[in-house]
């Protein structure tokens, strides 16, 4: 006989340790929600993922931006920062295209 639960079409089990600590504040906000610990365990670890891999993408577009010489000056970025907070904001620097960078990333 076979005792298993179906897995729902498109999961898969994942086991994971957890400090106690962490376990006892997912079953206390699961509580509270009226939610089950494996739905709030996806939920958080969707939102990281996705976090993460937009964080990863974001880098990664800065990378090639550089690469094609797509920057804008120290000093302008600076002096803007440093405009924050008077009466008079300067408005955010624009890159002026340069051509390609040739410097190499090491």
């Amino acid at each position: 006989m076979n005792n298993k639960i179906p897995a729902k079409a498109g999961t898969i089990i994942l086991t994971v340790r957890i400090p106690i600590n962490l376990k006892r504040r997912l079953d206390g906000l699961a509580g509270l929600k009226a939610a089950n610990r494996s739905r709030l365990a996806v939920e958080a670890l969707q939102t990281y993922v996705d976090e993460q891999e937009s964080q990863l993408a974001k880098i990664d577009q800065g990378l090639r931006d550089a690469d094609a010489g797509r920057v804008v000056p120290h000093a302008e970025v600076k002096r803007y920062l440093q405009s924050w907070g008077r009466k008079r904001t300067l408005p955010p620097p624009i890159w002026k295209s340069s051509g390609p960078n040739r410097r190499s990333r090491t």
